[in-house]
Formats: structure tokens, C-alpha cells, sequence
């Protein structure tokens, strides 16, 4: 089966181009948003070949994975086929409603011909579909391995453009947690969490933490891994695969209990709150009792692999295609 998806979230392209697919991705000269192309901070398989996106009609595709309201344009304007009608498609949406709940209308509600997958049920809850088919199929993750040492007695976050999505991801709440620990961040702009906030975008105080930015991802797993705990903030997000990532690492894990984490998680032994001086103090039991944190670092890489394994995603998905190509 012949695969057309655009390159959109890297962390959750890289497990779907893993699967039983013939997986073709555009890319534009620029590698821009409306075609990246294959990435550098990620490994894919060879097989997975970057198209033009003036080529993008030579291809004999048997479905399309749309992932953003322009993707179904740019198929318009690159082929001529109408996603739906002309090719089957299917349009995942990986984000929580950007605004208030009550105008959270999804842009392919009440079609009948695209099915929307969800990634969370708390997606599909929050988003209105009217009466599109809808499907949640759970994130899965390739496992990175046991890679967890703790042997740093310090804090990991992961958060992308901390600045700019403060709230969203939680990084106001980093100062927090560096009270119970020295807190080391990773992800695409978090050099910019030691430099002064912005004309306007004050809301960060000052705080003790390391920016490690945007590497290799795998590289970026192998430093998180020193890391004694794993914190994860985000007040308003779909189930994050960081999240999912250190959980395979075997990393002892607070949260806050927001979102999809609570049912999630539940039984898992990420300690979860909503109070942040309570995953503080949690913090701070894990930084200095290293026995404590490698027992709930066991216990959570055995929840994760069971509920979030590559072979189940893609047995998932590879059922849904087969549906819609029928």
C-alpha cells in the first residue's frame, strides 16, 4: 500500500513510516511546512522516499494521510485530486482545540468520505466532528531501549518553543520545579529560556536551567536519560510522545494530570498532580533517593511498552487504511 504523508510532527512520523507502507513524503526546495522532506534529527528507513511536490502526481498513491487544513489544498493544487473523492483519504488530527471549546469545530466535520483519527480520547472529546466518522488510534513509539542511568541527580523537561507556548506546555512552571532541582530543558528553542523574555512576553522569571535546543534526536534521548526524573508540564496538549519516550527510557516520571495523562497513565507509576508544588516535592524525593527512582523508572517502561508498542500502532493503522482503500 502506497502512503502519501506529509512530514509534520517528527516524533510521530517517524513510528508511522516504520509500518507495513510504501511511505512517500513531499518535499518542497526549501523544506519548508509544506513539504520537509525526510529529517535530519530523526532516522527513517531508506525506504521512505522524498517526492517532489511537482512530481507529487506521478505517483500512484493509494491513500492520503492529511495532518493540517492546507494539506488537502496542497493536494488540490499539486495533483488535481480531490482528497476523499478522488484518492481516499484519512486526516489525523494530533492537537487539543486551540480555542475556547464551544467553537472547536474540526475543518472536516460532517464529512462523510474522510475519516478523522484522533490521537487521544480526550482529543475526540474535546473537538467537534459533527458527524465524520471518527477513530482514535493511541500513539506508538519505537522503544529506544532501557537507556535510564540517572547517574545526574537533576530534572529533564522537553518542551518546543518555550517562550512563544509558555502556558500551553507549561514552562512558566519550570522555576517551580527548579526549586526542588536543577532543571535541564530540551527541545527547539529552549536556548532562549536563559536569555531575557521578550518585549511582551514576560511571563518567565529567571531560573537555573540548562538549553540543550534542537539535536539528533536520538542523542537527545541518551543526555535525557542521565537526567535522575522526568517532568512533564504540559497544561494543553494531546498525550506527549516525550512523555511516552522517557517512560521506554525507563525514567521515573511526574506529571500534571491533565489532558489524556490521568486516563493515560493510570496504573502506570508516573506520579501524577495537577498541584506543581507537589510534583516539586515529588522531584525532590526522586533527586535524592536514586533506588526510589530507578524502582518507578522500571515500572513505567513496563506500562509504556505495553500499551504504547510500535506493533499495535501500526497493526492499528494498517487496519484502518485497509478500510478505507476497500
Amino acid at each position: 500500500m502506497r502512503v502519501l504523508v506529509w512530514h509534520v510532527h517528527g516524533a510521530w512520523t517517524t513510528a508511522f513510516v516504520q509500518g507495513p507502507f510504501d511511505v512517500v513524503v513531499p518535499v518542497v526546495p526549501d523544506r519548508g511546512p509544506r513539504g520537509r522532506g525526510r529529517p535530519d534529527t530523526y532516522a527513517w528507513p531508506e525506504a521512505v522516499r522524498e517526492v517532489a511536490s511537482d512530481r507529487v502526481r506521478d505517483e500512484d498513491v493509494d491513500v492520503v494521510v492529511l495532518q493540517r487544513p492546507d494539506d488537502a489544498r496542497l493536494l488540490r493544487e499539486w495533483t488535481g485530486l480531490e482528497p476523499g473523492r478522488d484518492v481516499p483519504a484519512v486526516y489525523v488530527e494530533h492537537n487539543t482545540p486551540p480555542g475556547p471549546i464551544a467553537l472547536a469545530r474540526h475543518p472536516v466535520a460532517d464529512r462523510s468520505d474522510i475519516p478523522l483519527v484522533h490521537v487521544t480520547s480526550f482529543n475526540r472529546l474535546m473537538w467537534d466532528a459533527g458527524h465524520a466518522p471518527t477513530v482514535v488510534i493511541e500513539h506508538g513509539i519505537p522503544d529506544p531501549g532501557e537507556r535510564w542511568t540517572g547517574e545526574l541527580p537533576r530534572a529533564g523537561v522537553v518542551v518546543n518553543e518555550p517562550i512563544r507556548r509558555a502556558r500551553v506546555t507549561g514552562a512558566d512552571l519550570v522555576p517551580v520545579i527548579a526549586s526542588a532541582a536543577p532543571v535541564d530543558a530540551f527541545g527547539i528553542g529552549t536556548e532562549d529560556l536563559t536569555r531575557p523574555a521578550p518585549a511582551g512576553r514576560g511571563s518567565l522569571p529567571p531560573f537555573e536551567v540548562v538549553g540543550h535546543g534542537d539535536v539528533a534526536h536520538d542523542a537527545m534521548l541518551d543526555e535525557l536519560a542521565r537526567r535522575r526524573v522526568y517532568v512533564h508540564l504540559c497544561r494543553w496538549t494531546s498525550l506527549g510522545l516525550s512523555l511516552l519516550e522517557a517512560m521506554h527510557l525507563g525514567m521515573p516520571v511526574v506529571s500534571l494530570a491533565t489532558t489524556e495523562v490521568p486516563e493515560a497513565l493510570a496504573g502506570s507509576g508516573v506520579v501524577m498532580s495537577n498541584d506543581p508544588d507537589r510534583l516539586a516535592a515529588l522531584v525532590r524525593v526522586f533527586v535524592h533517593d536514586r533506588d526510589a527512582a530507578a524502582a518507578a523508572g522500571a515500572q513505567v517502561r513496563t506500562a509504556a511498552r505495553e500499551r504504547y508498542s510500535l506493533a499495535r500502532f501500526h497493526a492499528d493503522w494498517e487496519r484502518l487504511l485497509k478500510e478505507v482503500t476497500a
